[in-house]
């Protein structure tokens, strides 16, 4: 089962997510600062993070950047509140999901599950390089250049854009890439796939001009192309 690093201050909540996801088959690392957390990184190689907002000392959206500048391992974070703001920030920073405390840690395991299956992208029966403009898509390696420099993607950036890729010019609404991509089938938060959308089109889209790739359809969802 995969690595899962836990970085969480609270010693109740540590503790016992910690015991249900080993209970679960998970190896599973923890700290109890952000500072321990990042030291852990390199030589327990997590294969997801799940990493709590409200941390002492830097704060869980500063490890995350700091994670992002050298990774994109999956992060799901922690968060005791709510909080519309801290929400977005952290999502913006490169969380791939997110879940509220308290929660039972069945509910993480399931979230944990659904952003590890990303990593596995399904192909679509396809083969080959997808040539997308200056985008080229290896569905079967799962990678993505531009102008032939490797572009990384967090596993839900990639598998968005492996989505919206696949049927050009065809408009998905937020529910249905949040069903698909995250795996939540309530009416769930918007707010992931907004996020997600920002943080693709500042990786694969031109600064200085407006979106190309992933479109928006203004009061409905999102498209790629058509270019």
């Amino acid at each position: 089962m995969p690595r899962v690093l836990l970085i969480e201050d609270d010693p109740s909540i540590r503790e016992g997510v910690a015991l249900g996801l080993r209970r679960r088959g998970h190896e599973v690392s923890t700290a109890e600062t952000g500072e321990d957390g990042l030291a852990l990184m390199a030589g327990f190689r997590p294969e997801l993070v799940l990493l709590d907002l409200m941390l002492p000392g830097i704060n869980g959206v500063q490890v995350c950047r700091r994670i992002r500048e050298t990774s994109q391992v999956p992060v799901i974070m922690l968060t005791a509140r709510g909080d519309d703001f801290d929400i977005v920030v952290g999502l913006e920073a490169g969380a791939d999901d997110y879940v509220v405390k308290p929660v039972r840690t069945e509910i993480i395991e399931a979230r944990v599950r659904a952003v590890l299956r990303r990593l596995v992208a399904p192909t679509d029966g396809r083969a080959g390089i997808e040539r997308h403009g200056e985008l080229a898509v290896d569905r079967a390696g799962l990678t993505v250049a531009k102008n032939g420099a490797h572009v990384p993607l967090a596993p839900s950036e990639l598998k968005l854009l492996l989505h919206l890729a696949a049927t050009p010019a065809q408009v998905f609404s937020r529910r249905q890439l949040l069903e698909y991509v995250w795996e939540h089938s309530y009416h769930g938060d918007a707010r992931l796939v907004d996020a997600c959308v920002r943080r693709l089109r500042h990786k694969i889209e031109d600064p200085d001009a407006g979106p190309r790739y992933i479109q928006t359809v203004r009061g409905f969802g999102y498209r790629f192309g058509p270019l």
